[in-house]
């Protein structure tokens, strides 16, 4: 078999766990940033660092390798297409231009007969004044924003004079659910009805940032099965192929809504790296470099925490963890206040 190059564009730490797994596939990974001090060079193969509107640089990336992917969403869909014009793309280009839009995002589930929270389009302040029936709710920029960027809870029109919001940009107000419970489904696809699916993850978020994840998730077995086949659904219109996640609300009175699409490796699926014989990151290389598609097996239950800023500090001090801990340090240089610089997984017995 010929050697197997992947280009990568992005370099945070999903990058960095996508070149860890292609590395045990003996597929060497080239990975493309914005940021100098990306920490995924520590991992990949070759780094190159430019603007991804550099276009000789990006000819000279994909002159290189063999198909290219990427570690987050917000890269403009114009430069994803016109690199699949050379050298093809996993996930297509075309899911990026729904899912970079979150109304786009919302219509595409909607038009699944698929649950979502209420939701409107937002112009200029006054659209909320007429709007009271959504609140309370949250107001998100419609494009870019992750880790609660762009992001403002309202609970009544009352607080709508004291949130400094940017109308130059566009809006969706979300009505917020009496939520019980936020899950999320990573599933992987190959190809058509071929999949291989996680069982839910349990998340806990602390200001609209992942703190905390665990499977087995504590919910019934009809959001068991619910989740899993919304997933699928999703993934088989998207005709996607690699790692996706789909995140989900459930309500106080058990039902279930699709919270947001994430057309990637996923932070929640960090515990399949031990908890899994092939976690979410191998599974992406294997299906965008159409590789074999091994069964998935669980070998442990688990739960994951993100390390957010100092909380890094004493990992990185002290390295004496039970043999059922595993430490991931992302290399970040510089560590900041809301800052994801690492995770801790344990997996239960």
């Amino acid at each position: 078999m010929s050697e197997i190059i992947l280009g990568i564009l992005g370099g945070g730490q999903l990058g960095s766990m996508l070149s860890i797994a292609a590395k045990k596939l003996n597929i060497k990974t080239i990975i493309y940033s914005d940021d100098q001090e990306a920490p995924a060079q520590n991992f990949c193969d070759e780094f190159i660092f430019s603007k991804y509107d550099d276009a000789n640089k990006i000819l000279d990336f994909i002159s290189k390798v063999n198909v290219v992917t990427f570690e987050f969403e917000n890269i403009p869909y114009k430069i994803l297409n016109e690199i699949n014009k050379l050298k093809k793309v996993l996930p297509k280009p075309s899911i990026n231009k729904i899912i970079q839009n979150r109304l786009t995002e919302k219509d595409f589930i909607n038009n699944l007969n698929l649950r979502t929270t209420r939701y409107v389009g937002i112009e200029n302040k006054s659209d909320i004044d007429a709007l009271v029936d959504f609140l309370p709710g949250i107001l998100k920029t419609t494009t870019m924003g992750y880790d609660g960027k762009g992001q403002y809870p309202i609970k009544s029109i009352d607080e709508l004079g004291s949130i400094n919001v940017n109308f130059s940009k566009k809006y969706i107000l979300e009505k917020l659910v009496k939520l019980k419970k936020e899950i999320s489904v990573i599933v992987t696809r190959f190809g058509n009805n071929k999949y291989e699916i996680y069982e839910p993850i349990e998340n806990t978020h602390a200001d609209q940032i992942l703190r905390h994840s665990k499977i087995p998730a504590e919910i019934s077995k009809k959001i068991f099965i619910q989740s899993k086949e919304w997933a699928i659904q999703i993934s088989e219109e998207l005709k996607y192929i690699g790692t996706l996640c789909v995140e989900f609300f459930i309500d106080r009175n058990d039902n279930l809504y699709v919270n947001e699409i994430a057309p990637r490796v996923h932070n929640s699926g960090h515990l399949t790296i031990n908890a899994y014989n092939v976690s979410q990151f191998e599974n992406h290389v294997r299906a965008v470099c159409s590789l074999e598609q091994v069964p998935l097996k669980k070998l442990s239950d688990a739960e994951m925490i993100n390390l957010i800023g100092n909380e890094i500090k004493p990992f990185r001090e002290n390295l004496k963890l039970d043999d059922n801990k595993f430490f991931f340090d992302y290399l970040k240089k510089e560590i900041k206040e809301k800052r994801k610089m690492g995770h801790l997984t344990t997996l239960k017995s």
